[in-house]
């Protein structure tokens, strides 16, 4: 009789497995083996842990149905190790594309701007071969990790505009002094190249021309720098989601969708439409609260890439760093008898070689043969720029709708007259489907939503912070276009261009020409190690060579040769200029 009941049990467990899977032929004989072929096509767990025929398991925490049941305990374990591993790979692959773009454009923008760079940079390079060669070799450093700085800025590195052109003019200054306003300068020792370098922050002798560079590439370089800043924060925020932990409640609620079917050897059934959005909007609460900032951020990348797009702001102020060392140099120069005066008092007088110094010298000079390179380089951006600018507005509602993208597909059933319920095979589903967010999963049927996870609520916090700093620069554009605007007639006028008129955010702080020589200079003996450290370097494109003749000036004299070195090299970048400038957004 106990043997005639079991086989009943196992009989009407048989019967009714073959009527929930909608007239599907029962098995021949009692077992587990579409469970066990799932179990192992899917790598879930050990083989072993599938029992061969239905038993009747006891202890189930989630998939506690009438027995008999091909689960165990252990089972759940491995469901619940699936699931996890599956909602990542799932929400990477979503991510999939959109990462995509947002690393192929940062590749694209650092690709742009480095031909930029080094394009600007051997410009800089130029005048001091053609114009100042008496001081060109020393001065090859200096250029160098002005650059340098440069990119480490745009790139989002914590240090300013204002501190890059500052220790430039420093490590200027020597050079200029020894090797243009007194030639005959013989023992040029550390101690006294130091006393320079620190004296220019009291005499400022290359008068506001120093300032200017400051405010005008601070104020062009914002752009270029929140954008890589964007598209890192971007890669930030797909990462994170990838790997957000499922709450214990989401991993149940998955197993009970997904694989608490098998254990009544239902292998083939999908959840209901209806089911697995509560199920998946219950377990990406916490993801769907980035919705609002999410939108507001593509909002901000637009801008931002149409912004250095449309202005040109960032190649007119890198190509520009050429004139602004050159009139400084030159202001430097006609100021030479004054500063000589002062330097003397503070540093003392250093030994000099008697003799006229002047002599002329062939030099080779860099022609700006790379301007077709740079123009295609940045016509190729645009169009990557339209490309990636499209696709990141199509993904504006991207984690708005990522649980119905779940949904979407072959998890759920939607072209069948059956489906999961979470309790049994039903026509259709009929609890209520509540929506996204937090405050909707309060009546969630399917699991319990107990509030934000502190990792996403640290990237709300990030985003808003982001875009609330690109409307305040924004703002500061504006205020700047106009003040251009205002003084379009007659040029820009020298309080304009003196007046600093730049913030942290821009890459400027405090100056720091106020400190005095003599108590630095104190320091520096006490403190050596906190002189410059060496920096990275920026590689340099090829160019050709051409000649030019120019004389080194003797004590006290201005070279004439620095007001107008390498007319070529202008009248190119100002064709290049003109070509991107009329460049289709």
């Amino acid at each position: 009789m106990a043997a005639e009941g079991s086989r009943g049990v196992l009989g009407l467990w048989l019967l009714a497995a073959a009527g929930l899977c909608g007239g599907v032929a029962a098995a021949k004989s009692p077992s587990c083996h579409e469970v066990r072929t799932a179990f192992q096509l899917r790598q879930i767990g050990p083989l072993k842990l599938v029992p061969d025929v239905p038993t009747a398991e006891s202890d189930l925490q989630i998939c506690q149905h009438r027995a008999p049941t091909c689960c165990t305990k252990k089972m759940e374990e491995s469901y619940q190790a699936a699931v996890r591993r599956e909602r990542t790979q799932s929400i990477q692959a979503l991510n999939f594309e959109l990462k995509y773009m947002i690393v192929g454009h940062i590749t694209a923008f650092q690709e742009a701007f480095e031909s930029l760079l080094h394009f600007a940079e051997n410009r800089t390079s130029s005048l001091f071969e053609t114009a100042y060669r008496p001081m060109a070799k020393e001065a090859a450093e200096p250029v160098k990790e002005l650059f340098t700085d440069i990119s480490l800025y745009i790139l989002g590195a914590e240090t300013t505009v204002e501190s890059a052109v500052l220790r430039f003019f420093d490590s200027l200054f020597p050079l200029v002094y020894s090797r243009l306003i007194n030639p005959g300068i013989t023992d040029l020792s550390e101690d006294y190249t130091e006393c320079l370098r620190l004296t220019r922050q009291d005499i400022n002798p290359f008068g506001h021309y120093s300032k200017n560079m400051v405010t005008e590439l601070s104020k062009s370089l914002w752009a270029s720098r929140m954008l890589s800043q964007a598209l890192s924060l971007g890669i930030e925020v797909i990462n994170t989601t990838e790997h957000v932990a499922l709450t214990k409640e989401c991993s149940k609620a998955l197993v009970k969708m997904q694989y608490c079917p098998h254990c009544q050897g239902l292998t083939l059934i999908r959840p209901c439409v209806g089911y697995c959005l509560n199920v998946m909007r219950g377990c990406l609460a916490s993801v769907s609260e980035l919705d609002a900032q999410w939108r507001e951020y593509i909002s901000t990348l637009e801008y931002l890439a149409n912004e250095i797009a449309a202005s040109h702001d960032l190649e007119i102020a890198l190509t520009g760093i050429r004139n602004s060392i050159n009139e400084a140099i030159l202001h430097a120069q006609l100021n030479g008898p004054q500063l000589s005066a002062t330097v003397d008092k503070v540093c003392g007088q250093p030994k000099q070689q008697e003799g006229n110094l002047s002599s002329d010298n062939i030099v080779p000079v860099k022609e700006a043969t790379e301007v077709q390179t740079f123009v295609m380089a940045h016509a190729s951006l645009n169009n990557k720029r339209r490309e990636f600018i499209n696709y990141m507005k199509r993904s504006r509602t991207f984690y708005a709708s990522i649980a119905e993208r779940l949904c979407d597909g072959d998890l759920v059933m939607r072209d069948s007259s059956t489906c999961w319920n979470g309790e049994d095979v039903v026509e259709s589903y009929t609890s209520r489907v509540v929506s996204n967010g937090l405050k909707a999963q309060i009546n969630n049927p399917e699991l319990k939503v107990r509030g934000l996870d502190p990792l996403i609520s640290n990237l709300i916090d990030k985003l808003q912070h982001f875009n609330q700093l690109d409307a305040e620069k924004a703002k500061l554009k504006l205020e700047r276009w106009a003040s251009r605007d205002a003084g379009s007639g007659g040029g820009r006028s020298e309080e304009m261009e003196s007046s600093g008129d730049c913030d942290d955010e821009d890459g400027c702080q405090g100056s720091g020409d106020g400190i005095h020589t003599a108590d630095i200079l104190k320091d520096k003996k006490t403190h050596p190690e906190n002189r410059n450290e060496p920096k990275p370097t920026v590689k340099k494109i090829d160019t050709t060579t051409t000649t030019s003749t120019v004389k080194s000036s003797s004590k006290h004299s201005v070279t004439g040769n620095g007001s107008n070195p390498a007319p070529s090299s202008s009248l190119v970048i100002l064709t290049a200029l003109a070509v991107l400038w009329h460049c289709p957004l």
